[in-house]
């Protein structure tokens, strides 16, 4: 495997405890910071062989795992016989990745850095960057924007998937008035601590990004949003107050597709890449 240097950019409070929050869900393998089975890797394997967004082949492509380790996406890329980095501010959840890669026989370059800060990557190292929910970790979207359009090359293919701001509004459970928005849309700052909630993970800090961050942002860093997708998660008939039946008065997750358009001028830095042997 390859392990590339931890980034030694200064971070805020929120980097740092959600730095130690993922650290310690990566130790006890907790939802999100787990390696899949081989059955649950076949799926996925599957699924990302058919997925239109990626648009054929991923052989030899140089893709950016961007703010998702914990094992459950950069190995399914390398399997697919994609160049694969992965970028994560936690080093335990790098490790799985690596832990994961070694056990199939599969190759990844793991960076240790936030999603809004990719200084230790050079300029339009990559063809592909795939990025989970991770954007509500960070109080700015639009550095993690602004990032991703440095790295990514010209006419490269962007696909990310975000907490809905209403999703971070709503109630965890419903109350005689169903599932009631408690928290501003326009607000700053980290959003109160919950606990028992399937749609966000205990002692993170998380920040709600409004519509204009998240596809307005996109746009003025430099992307064509081409496709946009709710996934669903939805069920009528599910328990009242579960993942489900939530999801059917208030949608989770959005995802978009997204294209770097134009030209831009390099900023001079380069990647340093140590090899772990």
């Amino acid at each position: 495997m390859e392990d590339a240097s931890k980034s030694k950019s200064p971070h805020s409070a929120a980097h740092v405890n959600n730095e130690q929050a993922w650290d310690a869900r990566a130790r006890m393998q907790r939802r999100f910071a787990r390696p899949v089975t081989d059955r649950e890797f076949a799926r996925r394997l599957s699924a990302i062989g058919t997925d239109p967004w990626l648009e054929g082949s991923l052989v030899g492509k140089r893709l950016l795992c961007l703010g998702s380790g914990g094992a459950m996406q950069s190995v399914l890329y390398a399997a697919t016989g994609a160049v694969v980095t992965v970028v994560d501010i936690s080093g335990e959840m790098l490790f799985l990745d690596r832990q994961a890669a070694s056990e199939r026989g599969l190759q990844v370059t793991t960076l240790q850095a936030s999603i809004d800060d990719l200084s230790s990557l050079g300029d339009n190292l990559f063809d592909t960057v795939i990025q989970p929910v991770s954007t509500c970790y960070v109080p700015e979207v639009a550095s993690v924007y602004r990032e991703v359009a440095r790295v990514i090359v010209p006419e490269g293919l962007y696909i990310s998937q975000h907490k809905q701001p209403v999703n971070l509004q709503a109630t965890v459970k419903p109350g005689n008035l169903g599932y009631v928005l408690s928290e501003p849309y326009y607000r700053t700052g980290p959003l109160q601590a919950v606990s028992a909630s399937p749609h966000r993970e205990e002692g993170m800090l998380e920040f709600l990004h409004r519509w204009e961050d998240l596809i307005g942002g996109l746009c003025r860093s430099g992307f064509v949003v081409e496709d946009l997708l709710e996934p669903l998660h939805a069920d009528a008939e599910a328990t009242e107050g579960s993942f489900a039946h939530r999801c059917s008065y208030v949608p989770p997750y959005v995802r978009f597709k997204a294209r770097r358009s134009g030209q831009r001028q390099p900023s001079g830095r380069s990647v340093q890449i140590i090899r772990n042997d």
